[in-house]
């Protein structure tokens, strides 16, 4: 089937559960021209279509972004899934939203998406000074959540400061002692009282310091 057809059958969809199969469909074309639709139902009060159009959209890659981008910012719902899509797809035109959302979102597991994500951006095609201002951001919002008030995106920090600590490591030694600090922070027990996040960033301070 065209990915024209797949759109008109997502239009045409009356129920949940017909939403959620045709963007399943529409999910697994691989087609470009398939990120505007992928990206409206996110907006939709369908949980299960947004998961299916987030993967969807995360398969597309970097050509996925556009739209993503064009997002109305007053409709939560469909930002909060953004936020993940982008996360997945690390493409560095996200930063902005990513950042946003790590420090100021109401729901924990968007602000747990967005830390992971900006960890992982890909940077590899940016110019030396470029690439350095853009990992300085990440690295501020990052430190900043290290005092989150979940300690799931306190978790989430620590990954995030661990992948970004390793692309620091042989080029940005400075920035890569600000990553190692952070994530010796929430080694603290006398501040970072969850076991599991503790835990997690010595895992994190051994692969740096390996």
């Amino acid at each position: 089937m065209s990915t024209t057809a797949l759109i008109e059958a997502l239009q045409r969809a009356d129920s949940a559960a017909g939403l959620l199969a045709a963007t399943r469909e529409l999910a697994c074309c691989g087609d470009p021209n398939a990120a505007p639709a992928l990206v409206e139902v996110l907006g939709f009060n369908n949980p299960g279509a947004a998961v299916a159009a987030v993967d969807g959209l995360i398969q597309l890659g970097p050509e996925a972004v556009p739209a993503l981008l064009q997002l109305d910012p007053q409709n939560y719902g469909a930002r909060a899934w953004a936020v993940r899509a982008l996360a997945g797809i690390g493409d560095v035109r996200g930063l902005d939203l990513l950042e946003d959302a790590l420090g100021t979102d109401v729901a924990a597991s968007v602000r747990r998406a967005a830390a992971k994500g900006l960890g992982q951006l890909q940077l590899e095609a940016l110019g030396g000074d470029e690439r350095t201002l853009v990992q300085e951001r990440c690295l501020t919002a990052l430190l900043a959540a290290t005092g989150d008030g979940e300690w799931v995106v306190r978790y989430a920090v620590a990954v995030g400061l661990e992948a970004l600590g390793l692309q620091l490591r042989p080029h940005q030694p400075a920035l890569h002692r600000q990553a190692h600090g952070g994530l010796e922070a929430l080694t603290e027990p006398t501040r970072e009282e969850v076991l599991v996040v503790r835990l997690r960033a010595n895992v994190a301070l051994t692969k740096l310091e390996g």
